[in-house]
């Protein structure tokens, strides 16, 4: 399960954004969560939301429900630092939250230029699971330090409708869905003894070898064990026997390019997001194998 941290940095400094070398440094102890926060400060608007392309794949400047979930991944890492920011752009959402308590997978796009077509093509009048469940577990993360977010009715909202849709799914969702209701279930099981009961109901749809392909997407993109349950410790994790969980992270640290990064599995739909996915995908790889390393 061995990396090359070193030529991992190298890929970050030559090849990632500002935002992904920020949260990289972090993670691997040589950062800091202000300038981490500066970075992301980056991509936000007036209304308290955010844009810009901070999901590589939308590129417009408006605020949007997708970069929502990675500035909430962002406030996630910094912690115990904590930002105004973070409670702002609860209220953002309040603001843009339909009236069953879910979140539109996107709203109205100005700039449709290197955007992806699914993000173009949204309704902004129907509340979507996916990224609804995705944005408040990324919250939840974030509330588990910053006291303005655990108290923010949009939480509390939010969470109340993933669980009740997740409650009265009938078969098995797409796969994003899945992973996504799950990974929201795995968060919200610390505070939610709903949460850890749906999880059990949801194993009954994901593969002992964790295996689900991603319709509609690229060729042979898939979820797999670590888009279910990324780290060690959490709920999640009991989806899977040790030894599926074993073979992903071997494989996840041979997935290292010879230019130090990792690549992703789905279509990027412009050159710059293409590179920007690789820097976001080796964050996060990064802290997967250290995270099973510490565990160890």
């Amino acid at each position: 399960m061995s990396f090359d941290l070193a030529a991992a940095a190298v890929f970050q400094r030559t090849h990632a954004r500002l935002l992904d070398q920020r949260r990289f440094e972090l993670l691997t102890g040589s950062g800091d969560a202000e300038a981490t926060l500066a970075a992301l400060a980056a991509y936000r608007n007036a209304d308290g939301g955010y844009g810009h392309g901070l999901e590589p794949d939308l590129r417009s400047p408006e605020s949007q429900t997708g970069p929502a979930l990675h500035a909430f991944e962002v406030f996630a890492e910094v912690g115990p630092v904590t930002s105004p920011h973070a409670a702002a752009l609860c209220d953002w959402l309040e603001s843009v939250t339909l009236p069953d308590g879910g979140i539109p997978f996107a709203l109205p796009v100005t700039s449709p230029s290197g955007c992806a077509p699914f993000w173009v093509k949204a309704d902004p009048a129907e509340s979507s699971l996916q990224i609804t469940a995705i944005t408040t577990a990324n919250a939840l993360r974030v509330a588990a330090h910053d006291p303005a977010v655990a108290e923010h009715p949009w939480l509390a909202r939010a969470s109340d409708y993933c669980l009740s849709a997740i409650r009265t799914l009938d078969g098995r969702p797409h796969a994003l869905v899945l992973a996504f209701a799950v990974g929201f279930l795995d968060a919200a099981s610390d505070t939610s003894p709903e949460a850890a009961e749906l999880l059990d109901r949801l194993a009954r749809y994901v593969p002992a070898d964790g295996l689900v392909p991603v319709e509609g997407g690229a060729e042979g993109e898939t979820m797999r064990p670590l888009d279910f349950a990324p780290l060690p410790g959490r709920p999640a994790r009991k989806l899977f026997a040790p030894e599926v969980l074993d073979a992903e992270l071997r494989r996840l640290a041979e997935g290292q390019q010879d230019d130090g990064g990792w690549r992703v599995d789905f279509d990027s739909y412009s050159p710059q997001a293409t590179l920007e996915w690789r820097g976001y995908r080796t964050v996060n790889a990064v802290r997967i194998l250290q995270a099973a390393a510490h565990a160890q």
